[in-house]
């Protein structure tokens, strides 16, 4: 497979065109307009089926004496694919055509090694870049204990507010009943 088209403009005479009878492709490609004589207007032109997968940026080209001119035919469609590619100099005085054949691109197998330290648990980092421990201030909402401990505080302290406005037995007994759920929580965290 090629990526690359070549085609030559004025080897033999004037406005003479040598390209290939066919090119296969995996994806996008390069016409190589090789100039060996005069100034030449070279235009290329896709046919409806392989236009149906790529595009040109533009049709004619000049290509100056003795030069080389490249032009990319942009795929962008997936193979198999199979269309004519028009080359014309001389307005349309000499006119070729190559069979471009587009086909799927090979895929190289990716081989990844596994080595057995994966299996492995991996060491925690206990210290972030700053050089703090690991109760860092970043890592305070991944801790489920500050929340419970935020929650029973605010539930002792809607507790004790009943108890004192109300001034009521019943009240007063739900508040320690809340006090000891605290305090049974923190023993649990703690352990």
């Amino acid at each position: 497979m090629t990526d690359t088209l070549p085609v030559h403009v004025n080897r033999d005479r004037l406005h003479g065109l040598e390209v290939p009878n066919e090119v296969e492709v995996s994806g996008s490609f390069d016409v190589v307009l090789q100039n060996h004589g005069e100034s030449v207007h070279v235009h290329l032109h896709l046919d409806d089926a392989l236009s149906e997968v790529a595009t040109l940026a533009a049709n004619n080209h000049h290509v100056a004496s003795d030069s080389t001119r490249r032009v990319t035919v942009d795929v962008s469609g997936s193979g198999p694919a199979r269309g004519k590619l028009k080359v014309v100099t001389a307005y349309g005085a000499t006119t070729r055509y190559v069979d471009v054949v587009l086909t799927e691109p090979e895929h190289e197998p990716r081989d990844i090694t596994v080595d057995e330290s994966l299996s492995k648990p991996q060491p925690r980092n206990t210290s972030s870049r700053s050089g703090t421990t690991d109760t860092d201030v970043s890592d305070l909402p991944l801790r489920p204990e500050i929340a419970v401990l935020g929650l029973g505080a605010v539930a002792l302290v809607i507790a004790a507010v009943a108890a004192l406005v109300l001034d009521n037995t019943v009240v007063v007994l739900g508040s320690l009943v809340v006090l000891a759920g605290v305090l049974v929580a923190v023993y649990q965290l703690v352990r």
